[in-house]
């Protein structure tokens, strides 16, 4: 057993909590889920009579072993391979393990599926429904009155579907963080790595319309420099922005979908329109290509349903 006396679990996940947020710079949701894992693994292992020093190869496939049992999902299955690979080699580095149980241990290869992706003519129409309209409005300069929450529900789809950015780095943009001239924002994406990305003239004329007449009927001293607000003032919340994604694809009779759905969508369309892959793939801010490769399966998927529909000899 390797020195780990005296230290509790709780201190010990505490301790991994800290490695994962301040040293790997993980989001809230992605540290929450790595935690729910571990602290599974230790829960495991401790019924069993064996603290974390102990834990070995058996154990680690054992403890998979009997989620799976239990029906867990593959992507589940695999996630917490991961989540185990993580604190394994954290506790190494850390002095709790002397060696690392976990680095023979394999995932199981997941079923990937492919995502739902919206229409050009249904986000069009995603974008009316948010705004409370039938169709988009082309004519912002109009002097009907709009209501602010329809401004800012309009500029949500459009910002999301146009830069394809998620929704956390959505609602995390101030206004410092938008160049209107060049029409670019700057997000602060995973890990807080920066990246500058662009959107088109629709997104720009409807945030122009909420920087005009929207935000400054919501904006309070609770504010302060968010672009997003609620309705009381604050900084957006994630989930109304969901909320916000949800209302509005459904209402334009698209698939059940969020903000990632939206990203999903701009991705594709940006390379069914030829865009490069590592273009799109420093657009949405991936570490790896091998995610952005993903939508080129979209892509070639809706041309073989395309195909299957509509060729004689299909």
């Amino acid at each position: 057993m390797t020195d780990v006396a005296g230290r509790a679990e709780s201190g010990v996940l505490a301790d991994y909590a800290d490695f994962l947020r301040l040293e790997k710079g993980h989001s809230v949701h992605t540290v929450r889920a790595y935690l729910g894992d571990v602290r599974g693994l230790v829960s495991y292992a401790g019924a069993r009579g064996v603290v974390v020093g102990d834990i070995d190869l058996p154990l680690l496939r054992s403890w998979l072993a009997d989620h799976t049992r239990r029906g867990a999902a593959r992507t589940s299955i695999a996630r917490q391979v991961s989540s185990a690979k993580s604190f394994c080699a954290w506790a190494v580095r850390d002095g709790l393990m002397g060696t690392d149980p976990s680095a023979r241990l394999q995932a199981p290869r997941a079923h990937r599926t492919l995502p739902a992706v919206l229409a050009p003519e249904q986000v069009v129409a995603a974008v009316g429904a948010a705004a409370g309209v039938s169709e988009v409005d082309d004519h912002p300069d109009d002097d009907h009155p709009d209501d602010p929450l329809a401004l800012r529900d309009r500029l949500i789809v459009e910002l999301l579907y146009a830069s394809g950015i998620r929704v956390g780095e959505l609602c995390g943009l101030d206004l410092r963080d938008i160049d209107v001239d060049r029409r670019v924002l700057r997000v602060i994406g995973k890990g807080d790595k920066q990246r500058t990305v662009p959107y088109g003239r629709p997104a720009a004329q409807a945030l122009r319309r909420w920087l005009s007449d929207g935000r400054p009927a919501l904006a309070t001293d609770r504010s302060g420099e968010a672009l997003l607000l609620g309705a009381r003032g604050g900084r957006l919340d994630q989930r109304m922005a969901r909320s916000v994604v949800h209302r509005a694809v459904e209402a334009a009779g698209g698939p059940a979908m969020g903000p990632h759905g939206l990203r999903h969508s701009a991705a594709t369309h940006l390379l069914e329109g030829g865009a490069d892959l590592r273009i799109v793939q420093e657009m949405l801010g991936h570490s790896s290509l091998a995610t952005t490769q993903l939508y080129t399966h979209v892509s070639v998927e809706r041309l073989r349903a395309v195909h299957r529909q509509a060729h004689p000899r299909a």
